[in-house]
């Protein structure tokens, strides 16, 4: 966990509609609610509110300054789709001694530096985030997944072999997998990233757009 986020916020009182009114004076509407405690609106300046959600994104725990302090985790952001600000943030209040479920970021450490890439061999990174459990303050901006053992075609990397931070856990089956023949799989099976060989993988993606190609005629071709 880096150094805390905080945000300050004004109780809001202007609902409905006239919410365009405090967007135009520079002010982003929003909502904190959770278990124990009662959903209330607030809102903040739209500067600050840029930078928290893009420092936070939804796995990071943030401050919020009022007349009380409450730590929340953003939920939600409504973005304009043709200015691309934010309209509205909502936040679900945590506590900072129970444990929050949250999906972090898996980052490759080591990249470039592998016996893999000096031979000429690429590193294709095949899941991007994962989610863990942890008391809100311990919640990792994100997970280092190293690189360094991979040397030839084939190598990968899983999720078994990034070291956790203190206090913080996997999810188990979290992906709907309960039932399924792939039962004996766990979370640390799944595969970050994997070696390939340029030609292979040239090949495999010219497959695929060849495939994509096809299906796209087959569909045009029943009008």
């Amino acid at each position: 966990m880096g150094e805390k986020i905080t945000l300050n916020i004004q109780p809001r009182q202007i609902h409905g509609k006239k919410v365009s009114k405090l967007r135009r004076e520079g002010l982003v509407p929003g909502v904190v609610y959770g278990a124990g405690v009662k959903a209330y609106n607030i809102q903040a300046a739209a500067g600050e509110v840029d930078k928290v959600v893009a420092a936070a994104g939804k796995h990071t725990p943030v401050q919020l300054a009022g007349k009380k302090r409450q730590i929340a985790m953003i939920k939600s952001v409504d973005i304009h789709p043709v200015k691309r600000t934010i309209r509205h943030v909502a936040f679900h209040a945590v506590r900072a001694d129970q444990p929050v479920i949250a999906e972090v970021p898996i980052r490759l450490s080591g990249t470039g530096e592998s016996e893999a890439e000096r031979a000429g061999l690429i590193v294709l990174q095949a899941l991007e985030k994962i989610k863990v459990k942890a008391l809100p303050m311990d919640l990792p901006e994100a997970l280092e997944a190293p690189t360094s053992g991979l040397v030839k075609e084939g190598d990968r990397v899983t999720v078994g072999d990034i070291v956790l931070p203190d206090g913080v856990e996997l999810v188990e089956n979290d992906d709907g997998r309960e039932g399924t023949a792939d039962d004996d799989i766990t979370v640390k099976d799944l595969v970050v990233a994997n070696v390939y060989e340029p030609s292979a993988l040239a090949a495999a993606n010219d497959a695929a757009g060849g495939a994509r190609e096809a299906g796209a005629a087959g569909e045009s071709g029943g009008d």
